[in-house]
């Protein structure tokens, strides 16, 4: 071994490349055939709702038409209704502004070809409306007025055969759920068993402004009970290879993107079918089939469907829907992200400042970690101070590898000092680093979030770079306080890390540069303390030795 840092760095490296393969094949795992209930010989044949939906939902291909769009406006969103099948074209979030441009909403739902995302439903059955049906509304502009807490826009159709439906979307004040309620009446000489479906509709391209150079998930995803949380990738979907709960008791479907999501959430205990599926060229659906039961002639029945659509906001989504906390997916290390992200949470009501609460959590951290780091840089120090002495015996010895080593173990001995004393205790700190590393990158609490002065936005890389030439700056401090290696490249690499790593922080979100900016500042602090305690300690011994 000839330098600890070094083993260090390849030993991190290694991690991030481990962690890396295992989240990626959990965003897209291998097919391994069908699931439990298809062997069981459940999903062999398609259920009538599965043959009937196949010929509904593939309309949704090609370009949209349309009808009169009804306005909705709420506290928290801004909605457009096509009176054409009752879809959601448009959802702009109030609180919540634009990637790109800040002085404008945010928009979550859109029906334009090149960002098209949006809600849609309809009915299974002969002579029902679809979302390819024309609606009659009463209004076209809807506000909730001072002091209500809801407002409702009723959309109706009325069939040649009797029967009629009305579709009632219900906006509450203060949420971004939205109940979509059908009332049918059966106003024919025959019974109604009819189905309904909820789907969700996009392309299969991020959205505009997600972070460079960083991986995220954009795509469908299916909660239920038994089979939990599962991601359905677009490319497995294009593959016919996708792996999900086709039918269940439970659950809920979703499209996710970094920060925010659309679902539709049905209640549970009452059979469902959940689909996938690709409609046309780069779009796709993911969607659920229910039965609203039998409808004897001159009665009605309504079944509702909330569609939740606005951020990830970890505080809210489990009070939403039983695992819909879960799309805030930090992966494999989400048993230590969560509790982290719980914490810094917590610190933020203290300080109202998400800035200033990850940098008390690192300082938490640190305090945490402290014995191990100060083994760590204890270890690191004995290195420094054998350093003389180890370049003497290189010159010694020459090329002769074996016996530099050799002579190099003998001095550890003589002098005990473990070269790889410092290793473990870096290495049982990574998970915790990365863990933080995808906490502060999933949650929407970070978007836009000010710290001070020039950093508005701690989801954005830093716009003036100060933060990662900052962090350069620590990490060269850092390489100074190490040992210096014998070999004279090992030393270059050791130079070049901090630059190359700076460049990169570059596009990193500035939440994520600050955490290792006050993360460097700390460990230098502490790096020093423990260097200067040991090197005392060596010179005390030295001059007891004289005398």
């Amino acid at each position: 071994m000839d330098t600890q840092r070094l083993i260090l760095f390849i030993v991190f490296s290694f991690s991030i490349l481990m962690l890396w393969d295992a989240w990626q094949k959990e965003q897209h795992p291998i097919p391994v055939g069908q699931i439990a209930h298809e062997k069981a010989g459940l999903a062999q044949t398609p259920t009538p709702a599965a043959r009937a939906v196949d010929t509904s939902v593939k309309e949704s291909g090609g370009s949209l038409q349309t009808g009169e769009r009804v306005r909705v406006q709420t506290d928290l969103v801004y909605a457009e209704i096509d009176t054409l099948g009752g879809d959601v074209r448009r959802l702009e979030l109030l609180k919540h502004h634009d990637t790109q441009d800040k002085s404008k909403n945010l928009i979550l739902l859109e029906d334009d070809p090149k960002r098209l995302y949006i809600a849609q439903s309809g009915l299974i059955g002969d002579d029902l409306p679809t979302h390819k049906t024309l609606f009659s509304a009463a209004a076209t502009q809807y506000k909730l007025a001072e002091g209500a807490n809801e407002v409702q826009v009723k959309l109706t159709w009325a069939g040649a055969n009797g029967i009629k439906v009305d579709k009632i979307f219900t906006f509450r004040k203060g949420s971004y759920v939205v109940d979509v309620t059908y009332y049918i009446h059966n106003g024919s000489a025959a019974s109604l068993a009819p189905h309904t479906y909820f789907q969700l509709v996009r392309n299969g391209q991020p959205p505009v402004g997600d972070p460079k150079f960083i991986t995220t998930y954009t795509g469908p995803a299916v909660y239920t009970e038994k089979e939990k949380f599962q991601k359905i990738a677009f490319s497995d979907i294009e593959k016919n290879k996708a792996s999900y709960p086709k039918q269940s008791n439970d659950g809920w479907v979703a499209m996710i993107q970094l920060y925010f999501l659309g679902a539709w959430l049905p209640a549970n205990d009452q059979p469902r079918e959940y689909y996938a599926k690709k409609l046309g060229n780069d779009l796709y659906n993911v969607g659920v089939v229910l039965p609203v039961g039998s409808i004897e002639p001159g009665g009605a029945k309504k079944i509702t469907v909330p569609l939740y659509a606005g951020p990830q906001e970890q505080d809210h989504l489990s009070k939403v829907a039983p695992g819909l906390d879960l799309v805030v997916d930090y992966g494999v290390l989400t048993v230590i992200s969560a509790p982290l992200f719980w914490v810094l949470a917590w610190l933020n009501k203290l300080v109202q400042n998400w800035g200033a609460a990850i940098i008390l959590l690192t300082v938490l951290i640190k305090l945490v970690f402290y014995p191990l780091s100060a083994k760590s840089y204890r270890s690191m120090a004995q290195m420094r101070v054998l350093g003389p002495k180890l370049q003497k015996l290189k010159e010694q010895y020459g090329d002769d590898r074996q016996r530099l080593h050799t002579a190099m173990m003998e001095l550890y001995k003589t002098e005990k000092v473990n070269p790889l004393g410092g290793c473990l205790p870096v290495v049982v700190q990574i998970p915790v680093f990365i863990a933080l590393y995808w906490a502060l990158l999933n949650s929407v609490e970070m978007r836009q979030a000010p710290f001070m002065l020039w950093v508005n936005d701690l989801s954005a890389p830093d716009p003036y770079y100060i933060l990662p030439i900052v962090m350069g700056i620590t990490m060269i401090i850092q390489t100074k306080l190490n040992p210096t290696p014998p070999d004279p490249i090992q030393a270059k690499v050791m130079m070049i890390m901090p630059i190359a790593f700076s460049v990169f922080f570059f596009f990193f979100p500035a939440g994520l540069v600050l955490y290792w900016v006050v993360n460097n500042v700390l460990s230098i602090a502490q790096q020093w303390y423990v260097t200067h305690g040991v090197e005392q300690e060596k010179a005390a011994a030295k001059g007891h030795g004289k005398h």
